[in-house]
Order: structure tokens, then C-alpha cells, then sequence
């Protein structure tokens, strides 16, 4: 074998030294997440690590079902009326997605073209998703020819036109729920993955 041929040779076998290096690593890893486990060999331990992260998502699902501001793997969105605690009209609006850095300036964006305010915000990050519930109202600064659809002096409101309000609203949200990450989850991802938490906000 020439000189040539055995640095090839060589240079390979290193390569390979590391591949697997790296990947008794994170198996390595793998196994301290792991509450309790006994596996060695590679396959008994990845299919347990499989059935622990499935233990893991129910878990989560049965916990999102007892506290609704926990966010889910689903993408969901609820418009809805409400009174606040004087009696005074609002609406209650419940947006489930993937987390991303712009998503609560383009709720706010979008709720002012409406010529709607947020009146109170509770927001909760898990996993990389991220649940807002907010309560709006019309922003009667914005709003001074009188548009908004709802009265709330209005007894004989019509329920098309509160409904048509409804709608428009949720229109408009969708577009923002459904709003490709772009590049902002490689960039920003990670770090949201890594953390949960609980923001209740007034305005």
C-alpha cells in the first residue's frame, strides 16, 4: 500500500473513531434522561427512550385538559363573547401555535387594523408552543364613527352582526396563527424549547 493510500486509509478509520465516539455519546445521554433503565445494548435503549417520550406527551395531553392555558400540539383558535366582572361587554380570544419571536407583534398589529385593544393578556410557553388568551375590546379612540358591531347599550343588537364580528376576528387571527416561522426557529428555537412559562398581563 503507497503513502498515498494508507493516509486515506487511515484518515478514514479516524472519521470513523469519532462517528462512533459521537454516538456513544448521546446514546450515553440518552440513558441519564431516562428515570430508571437497565438497557445496553442500542436498540433496547432507544425503543425505551421512544416509549418514555410518549409517556411524556400523554402526560402533557392529560395535564392541557385539567389547566386550558397549557398549550398543545394542536393549532387552535376560539372567538368567543364575554362580560368582564362590571358586567361590560368583551371578547375572549384563546390562539394556540408554535412559538416565534414576532407572533404577539402581529397579534397586536392585527388587532389594532381592527381598531380592537387588548384589555388583558395571559400567555403560556411550553415545548416551543405557546397559548395567548386575550381579552379585547373596540379601541373607541380608533373608532370614533361608530363601527363597532356590537353595542353594548344595544339590547336589540342583532346576533348577525355579532356573529359577522366574530368571524372577521377569527379570519384575521388565523392568518396570523397560520403564519410560516420562517427562519426564526432555527435561530430562536432551541432556546424556546428549553423553557416554560406563565405570563398574565393588563393593560
Amino acid at each position: 500500500m503507497d503513502a498515498k493510500a494508507l493516509a486515506a486509509s487511515k484518515s478514514h478509520s479516524e472519521a470513523e473513531r469519532r462517528r462512533r465516539e459521537r454516538i456513544n455519546n448521546h446514546l450515553a445521554k440518552l440513558r441519564s434522561l431516562l428515570p430508571s433503565t437497565t438497557k445496553t445494548d442500542k436498540a433496547s435503549l432507544l425503543a425505551e427512550v421512544i416509549q418514555h417520550v410518549k409517556e411524556l406527551k400523554r402526560q402533557t395531553s392529560q395535564i392541557a385538559q385539567t389547566n386550558p392555558l397549557i398549550p398543545t400540539e394542536i393549532n387552535e383558535l376560539t372567538v368567543d363573547y364575554c362580560n368582564n366582572e362590571e358586567g361590560n361587554f368583551m371578547i375572549k380570544v384563546s390562539l394556540c401555535c408554535e412559538d416565534r419571536s414576532d407572533l404577539l407583534h402581529d397579534l397586536i398589529k392585527t388587532l389594532k387594523s381592527l381598531r380592537l385593544k387588548t384589555l388583558k393578556a395571559e400567555i403560556t410557553t411550553l415545548g416551543g408552543r405557546v397559548r395567548n388568551v386575550l381579552f379585547i375590546t373596540r379601541d373607541q379612540q380608533q373608532d370614533d364613527d361608530d363601527t363597532w358591531p356590537i353595542n353594548d347599550n344595544d339590547n336589540d343588537n342583532d346576533d348577525d352582526q355579532m356573529q359577522y364580528c366574530l368571524r372577521s376576528i377569527q379570519e384575521a387571527l388565523k392568518e396570523v396563527m397560520e403564519k410560516s416561522n420562517g427562519n426564526d426557529s432555527d435561530n430562536s428555537g432551541s432556546i424556546k424549547r428549553q423553557r416554560t412559562s406563565n405570563n398574565n398581563i393588563r393593560y
